[in-house]
């Protein structure tokens, strides 16, 4: 049976999906690819009834925090009342009263106060997208994602030019409506499984469209004989139109519709999680000052540029030239790329892990991507081209092996 794909054009603090997705904190457990029986509704009166929780909570906030009660929040695309039918169609499913988005080279801190002296407590990287409360003093006070705090009102830009920025650099992405889901390597069940992906993350959809034609002309520029041993054609180019293929850390992969939500957003604050000196039983046990200090040092360089075969941290750095260049800053030498560091560090077990430790993924046996691991379940890495340096679930993939440097 094929799904029905109901796109949600959405941006900033709160893109909705219409699924409930469960967590995974450890990415061990693996959901069959089937669907997810009885479940009926009535899709768009439902969005409509989250839509209006979403505006309730939100309204509540207001009135708490500003003795605003007799204010009406609405859920609207534009801020402006004049907007065409055409302008209408693209829609940020978002409560707020002034979008903000951020207008920073690499990224904005989220302090608990307006003060410079403030805890962070999340962090903006460029254009990610913003409800803003009030601005007041040089100070905004935004919620972004699960973000809410201050940050100087210098960096955002708001109102008409947030919005026409917002309809520029919106991208369409997945969520997986499964704990976790196998990829695959070509658009059809029959192929090999390259990775499995979590509901933790959002991912990027690079093509939408499928076609027997659009599979015929990948096959010819990416595939050998051996991709295709097992794999019935025709079938594949009948199925075409019920799979997408998603850009992960730069590699191509197939999923089933059948299993995602898409929306089109910004990106939103990420929440910062110290990590702990102390022992917190599965996680971050006894994570060291010196880890601390190598996690604080790759923090700076959140936002900077993805360049493939880069090791700049300010002009581009790709993967492995990130963490190469990381552990570098603090005399340890690591070799240039993500397979070799994989067998330069000594495995340790997920139960074991620490801030700095070294999460490599890939496909099979084959590594071929790395993150440093931060604390709280997060690992920060030179993604792709479009995200550049970003934070992420630890677990946004199957790792294949953490290591440890020090």
């Amino acid at each position: 049976m094929r799904k029905n794909i109901v796109k949600f054009f959405a941006a900033g603090a709160a893109a909705i999906s219409c699924t409930v997705i469960p967590a995974t904190g450890t990415g061990t457990a693996v959901t069959e690819e089937k669907h997810l029986a009885g479940i009926t509704f009535a899709l768009e009166k439902y969005c409509d009834t989250v839509i209006a929780g979403i505006a309730n909570e939100e309204q509540k906030d207001r009135e708490t925090e500003e003795g605003t009660g007799s204010k009406k929040t609405t859920v609207k695309a534009n801020s402006s009342s004049n907007k065409t039918e055409t302008e209408e169609e693209f829609k940020l499913n978002l409560v707020y009263d002034r979008l903000g988005v951020a207008n920073v080279h690499n990224y904005l801190n989220v302090r608990k106060s307006p003060d410079e002296s403030s805890k962070i407590v999340g962090k903006m990287t460029r254009n990610s997208g913003c409800n803003v409360y009030k601005i007041k003093n040089g100070w905004a006070k935004i919620v972004s994602g699960k973000v809410r705090g201050w940050v100087k009102a210098e960096y955002l830009i708001t109102d008409e030019k947030a919005e026409a920025r917002a309809k520029r650099i919106a991208t369409l992405r997945a969520t997986v409506s499964t704990e976790t889901l196998n990829v695959r390597t070509l658009p059809t069940i029959d192929s090999g499984i390259y990775d499995q992906i979590s509901a933790d993350e959002e991912y990027r959809v690079a093509e939408e469209n499928i076609t027997e034609n659009w599979i015929k002309r990948y096959i010819a520029k990416y595939c050998s004989k051996k991709d295709l041993r097992g794999i019935d054609l025709e079938k594949m180019y009948k199925d075409a139109g019920n799979w997408v293929m998603l850009k992960i850390d730069e590699e191509r992969m197939f999923v089933s519709k059948d299993f995602i939500d898409f929306t089109y957003n910004l990106n939103r604050a990420v929440t910062i999680k110290q990590p702990s000196h102390t022992s917190q039983g599965t996680q971050d046990s006894g994570s060291s000052q010196a880890s601390l200090s190598i996690v604080d040092y790759a923090m700076q360089f959140l936002g900077n540029r993805y360049v493939w075969g880069g090791t700049s941290l300010t002009n581009g750095t790709d993967c492995s030239g990130f963490v190469m260049r990381i552990y570098e800053h603090f005399g340890y030498s690591l070799p240039r790329t993500s397979r070799e560091q994989a067998a330069a560090t000594r495995s340790v077990s997920s139960t074991d892990v620490q801030a700095g430790d070294l999460f490599f993924y890939g496909s099979g046996s084959t590594v071929n991507h790395v993150a440093l691991y931060i604390g709280g379940g997060q690992i920060i890495h030179a993604s792709n081209s479009r995200d550049g340096i970003k934070i992420s679930s630890a677990y946004y993939r199957q790792p294949l092996k953490i290591g440890r440097v020090m």
